[in-house]
């Protein structure tokens, strides 16, 4: 078949990957590069090189294993890295690292102080009694009913559980109030960040995340098309007609939608049918700005707290989740700077310092995505078109590799070695976050 593939990142690389051998494929990405949320910037400051990572950053064996599988065929190395999560409250003054004792109480006046022992209690509450809500089917409780309902304490909720679910998700604290709790918890679990002990073992690509990209586009990188976004996609009994902004209208036998949901619904238009915008419009997206920069007060003032994510509570209210990756630590970059990505930082970042500013959109899962989500499968292989993406899963990018499984297995690009849906609706896959005092997470 002549197969047209909407997008670059994970989701349509890996599509590309497994199909290109037994049909034409053609992919088609608006950006000027190739690769999504995977975005490696090459630094070169102060006589120093550096590949640094700005989007996808980090994965694991255990929860990532058709991303690890695909990492393995193409020979790309990866090495262990640190995961840690901090809090800077410029509300009440409070910082804290996550990850051990010293950084926990890296304000030392915390040692005596029962507000912060409550917040420690509660966290190791949450972290057992959780577990409870896994038995029941509930898909509609959301994370405030379950906070609120459980009588967690304000400081809980405030500077450690909103938080850090705000970064791992990048989206405001809000938002992510409204997301449901089963979906969480679930998450959580299969990510270790409700144990102590057994936890995943958390990793980076060598040389920066967009060396596998260069690895897995190798077999089809003539087939790339760049700088090249679609505009309508118009489907027939016999081909589908695709037309790029400003560009000719080719036929293809098949459409990949492998871009964001609100990207796929505006270019089929009014060709979207029923079940299209139905299942779609479940997964909202919310648009965050990413700042490549050597801004070091942007950090915790006490270096104890200093963590590989690192978020941020201003005074006023937030709209946007704000928090910064400490590329030294993740990346292990030995470097007289020290990289941090910010996202939605763009009022604290002095603007000297930045050495790119970056675009990305995340999605948003409410209580209605996990029914979504089960039937993915009515939108693949129907009327010459199928859809995938990370927002098939938990946004992160096991759950893009999967989805596009899914696709494949239906067109003839995989085998039954894939573990195709393994991946529960409702546990993981990406791509960028965080760690708690007693967990670990992964960044996107």
């Amino acid at each position: 078949m002549k197969i047209a593939i909407i997008g670059g990142g994970i989701s349509g690389l890996t599509a590309a990957y497994c199909l290109h051998q037994q049909h034409e494929i053609t992919l088609f990405e608006a950006n000027e590069y190739i690769g999504g949320h995977t975005n490696t910037i090459d630094v070169d400051l102060a006589g120093e090189q550096h590949a640094v990572d700005t989007g996808f950053i980090v994965f694991n064996y255990h929860t990532y294993p058709n991303f690890t599988r695909i990492l393995n065929e193409l020979g790309v190395a990866s090495q262990p890295t640190a995961m840690s999560f901090s809090m800077k409250c410029d509300r009440t003054g409070l910082e804290y690292r996550g990850a051990d004792l010293n950084g926990f109480f890296a304000q030392r006046r915390n040692l005596i102080s029962p507000r912060f022992y409550r917040l420690l209690r509660d966290i190791l509450r949450f972290n057992r009694e959780s577990l409870e809500i896994l038995q029941s089917n509930d898909e509609k409780q959301t994370v405030g009913d379950y906070l609120a309902r459980y009588h967690y304490s304000q400081s809980f909720i405030d500077q450690y559980f909103l938080p850090m679910g705000s970064a791992i998700w990048s989206c405001p604290l809000g938002t992510f109030e409204q997301f449901p709790i089963r979906f969480i918890v679930e998450f959580y679990q299969n990510h270790g960040i409700l144990a102590i002990r057994d936890r995943p073992e958390w990793r980076v690509i060598c040389g920066g995340s967009n060396t596998y990209v260069k690895a897995i586009t190798a077999g089809f990188s003539e087939s790339i098309r760049v700088e090249t976004p679609i505009t309508s996609v118009i489907r027939h009994t016999d081909y589908v007609e695709v037309t790029p902004v400003n560009g000719v209208t080719e036929r293809f036998d098949h459409v990949i939608f492998a871009c964001h949901s609100d990207q796929a619904l505006q270019i089929l238009g009014t060709e979207a049918n029923a079940v299209e915008r139905e299942l779609l419009a479940k997964f909202p997206y919310e648009s965050n700005v990413a700042q490549l920069h050597t801004d070091t007060t942007v950090l915790p003032q006490s270096r104890r707290a200093w963590a590989c994510w690192n978020y941020f509570m201003p005074r006023g209210t937030n709209q946007k989740a704000t928090v910064t990756y400490n590329m030294n630590h993740l990346q292990s970059l030995r470097s007289k700077n020290t990289f941090c990505v910010t996202l939605n930082g763009e009022d604290r970042v002095d603007p000297d310092k930045v050495i790119r500013s970056i675009n990305y959109a995340h999605p948003i899962f409410m209580t209605s995505r996990a029914a979504a989500q089960r039937r993915h499968s009515e939108v693949i292989n129907q009327r010459r078109t199928s859809f995938c993406g990370a927002y098939w899963g938990n946004g992160f990018h096991e759950d893009g590799v999967s989805s596009a499984l899914a696709v494949c297995k239906e067109l003839g690009g995989t085998n039954q070695t894939w573990k195709v849906g393994s991946t529960k609706v409702g546990s993981d896959t990406d791509d960028s976050h965080p760690l708690s005092i007693a967990s670990s997470t992964e960044s996107s």
